[in-house]
Order: structure tokens, then C-alpha cells, then sequence
């Protein structure tokens, strides 16, 4: 009897801790914090049980507390005023890492499946390795519950077969009447009994339920998973082109630069060539002026010359004249071979700078035209 009604009262207690009576809480006063992190939340979609959901916009605070009073432990945590984890640790709850930053386990009664994205995969191993730690802890308490469950049991059980052995010495002789109310007693408990096992079926139906239903969200998340790793190598191997496609632009661009310097370069020498042609245009222009001067020259060596006949004509009686006349003749002669050499070599020389300056102009056309 006394073992039916502690099962009665556990059944009661399980009862009222049940997910759809126990409310969402912050951190109570008994509560200790033992470990804290910061990491992005998400949660399961509850309606298509593939995608996750962020619980947060930014990293928030994600704290293990301890509850001295309950002996329990508990994954909190509170962005602003909204409480977005408040997950009790129990011994059947296991910690996934599905991959170098993420991890998630499942809350059956919550009934949902949360998800931790941290920056790093040193914070990932502690909070599975302290996740771990606090699972052992919640096994170990749940034990020391169940041997503190039955040795109350056992010493009700004690208490009652002496107080029925007391009332047998006491009482001798029991009579029919005493007995039959024992037998109602007996079956009230075996119907509350049988009530508590219909109780205890229903929740574990439930409870499989629930397990079935993470199951499946769970091998959703990790078709999930690998979709991202197969997006992400599609990332990766884009980035990788247009990296690549960067480099050719830079090169591109280098080139071009290289094409602008040589360009600079060549106008550079266009103008000094321009400036040569404008020297060249200039020495032209004088040796122009100096041919002008040869006309005249011509004209007064003829002028000269006819004087010189005249001369001889007049002067052929005069043999004391001729002497100093044909030395005239032969110096006047002998200036005008002279200046004829010179002629004949200042025309050599202007017919080379002429030359000279039509190959030049000739390069010139030919370079513009390259360009």
C-alpha cells in the first residue's frame, strides 16, 4: 500500500513538472551561474522541422546555472528582456557538434531543438565538455533521488507491517467486518495503482513520441548542414573566381599603365623632335637668306668681268698699266674661283641640310602614322 501511494506521489510531482505547467523563468536567487559563453541562439522551425530559426540578432550571453535547492542544472539565456534558452539539463539529453562552430541538442520538454553558433571551435569544446559534465552531474542527482525515493518506501513499508503485526497482538481475532474494510483499502490502492501505470504509459508514449519527432529534426538539421557545406563550397569556389578574375583586372591594369607611361614617353619625344623641327626650320630659314645674297654676288662678278673686258680694250696700248691691270685680273680671277668654291660648297652643304630636313620630316610622318 505504502509503495503504491509513494508512487502515487511521484507520480503527482512528474506531473507537475511537466513542460505545459512549468512556466519559462529567469534565474531564481538559489541559482548559481558555473559557466558562461556567448554564442549566437537558434531555434528548430517548428512548423517545417528543417530550417532554424535565430532567437537573437547578435551574440548574446549563454549561461550554465545550478539550483541548489532542486539539485538541478539549466542552460539560460536572456536577450533583453525576452528569455530565449531556459533548458533543464536531464541525464537522456545529448550535445551535437554538427559542425567546427555549431552545435545543438534537444529539449523534449520543451519540444524543440536548440542551436549554438560560436566564433570560435575552442568555445564549441568547452560548452560541450561542461554540457557533458552537467549531464553526469543530473544523472548522479537523479540516482541519489530514486535511493532517497526507496528508502522511504522501504521504511514506510517497515512501519506498516509492525503497526499490522502491533494491531494482530492487540486485536487478536480480527473480525470479518475489519477485514473486508483492509480489502477496500487494498483495492483502492491497486486502482489507483493501475491508474498511475495507465499514467506512466501515456507519458512514455508521449515521450517516444517526442524522441521520434527529434530524431527525425535532427537528421533534417544534418541534411541541413550539409546543403550549407555544399553552398559554402559553391561559395568558396566563386570567391576563388573572382579572385582570380581580380588578378586578370589588376594585370589588365598594370598593362595599361605601362601603355600610358610609353605614351607619355613618346609624346615627351614628339615635342623634343618638335622642337628640333623648329631649330631646323629656323637654320633653314637662314641659310634662305644667305642664298638671296648669291644673285647679287653673281651679278657683280659679272659686272666685274665685263669691266675687266673693257678694261683690256682700253687699256691694250697702255703697256705700263698692263702689268698692275693683269694683276687685277688674275687676283679678281682668282677671288672669283674662289667664291664660286665657295659657292658650289655652301650649295653642297644647303642641298644636304635640305635633304637631311626632308628624311627628318619623313620620320616624323612616319612616327605620327604609328602611332
Amino acid at each position: 500500500m505504502c509503495r503504491a501511494g509513494s508512487s502515487c506521489r511521484a507520480g503527482g510531482q512528474r506531473a507537475r513538472e511537466a513542460p505545459s505547467e512549468r512556466p519559462r523563468r529567469a534565474p531564481e536567487m538559489g541559482e548559481q551561474p558555473v559557466f558562461t559563453t556567448r554564442a549566437h541562439v537558434f531555434q528548430i522551425d517548428p512548423s517545417t522541422k528543417k530550417n532554424w530559426v535565430p532567437a537573437s540578432k547578435q551574440a548574446v550571453t549563454v549561461s550554465y546555472f545550478y539550483d541548489v535547492t532542486r539539485n538541478s542544472y539549466r542552460i539560460i539565456s536572456v536577450d533583453g528582456a525576452k528569455v530565449i534558452i531556459n533548458s533543464t539539463i536531464t541525464p537522456n539529453m545529448t550535445f551535437t557538434k554538427t559542425s567546427q562552430k555549431f552545435g545543438q541538442w534537444a529539449d523534449s520538454r520543451a519540444n524543440t531543438v536548440f542551436g549554438l553558433g560560436f566564433s570560435s571551435e575552442q568555445q564549441l569544446t568547452k560548452f560541450a565538455e561542461k554540457f557533458q559534465e552537467v549531464k553526469e552531474a543530473a544523472k548522479l542527482a537523479r540516482d541519489k533521488s530514486q535511493e532517497k525515493i526507496e528508502t522511504s518506501s522501504n521504511h514506510s513499508q517497515a512501519s506498516s507491517v509492525n503497526g499490522t503485526d502491533d494491531e494482530k497482538a492487540s486485536h487478536a481475532g480480527p473480525t470479518d467486518a475489519h477485514l473486508k474494510s483492509e480489502n477496500s483499502k487494498l483495492k483502492i490502492a491497486l486502482t489507483q495503482s493501475a491508474a498511475n501505470v495507465k499514467k506512466w504509459e501515456i507519458e512514455l508514449q508521449t515521450l517516444r513520441e517526442s524522441n521520434a519527432r527529434l530524431t527525425t529534426a535532427l537528421q533534417e538539421s544534418a541534411a541541413s548542414v550539409e546543403q550549407w557545406k555544399r553552398q559554402f563550397s559553391i561559395c568558396r569556389e566563386e570567391n576563388d573566381r573572382l579572385r582570380n578574375k581580380i588578378d586578370e583586372l589588376e594585370e589588365q591594369c598594370s598593362e595599361i599603365n605601362r601603355e600610358k607611361e610609353k605614351n607619355t614617353q613618346l609624346k615627351r619625344r614628339i615635342e623634343e623632335l618638335e622642337s628640333e623641327l623648329r631649330e631646323k626650320e629656323t637654320e633653314l630659314k637662314d641659310l634662305r637668306k644667305q642664298s638671296e645674297i648669291i644673285p647679287q654676288l653673281m651679278s657683280e662678278c659679272e659686272y666685274v668681268s665685263e669691266k675687266l673686258e673693257a678694261a683690256e680694250r682700253d687699256n691694250q696700248n697702255l703697256e705700263d698699266k698692263v702689268r698692275s691691270l693683269k694683276t687685277d685680273i688674275e687676283e679678281s680671277k682668282y677671288r672669283q674661283r674662289h667664291l664660286k668654291v665657295e659657292l658650289k660648297n655652301f650649295l653642297e652643304v644647303l642641298d644636304g641640310k635640305i635633304e637631311d630636313l626632308h628624311d627628318f620630316r619623313r620620320g616624323l610622318s612616319k612616327l605620327g602614322t604609328d602611332n
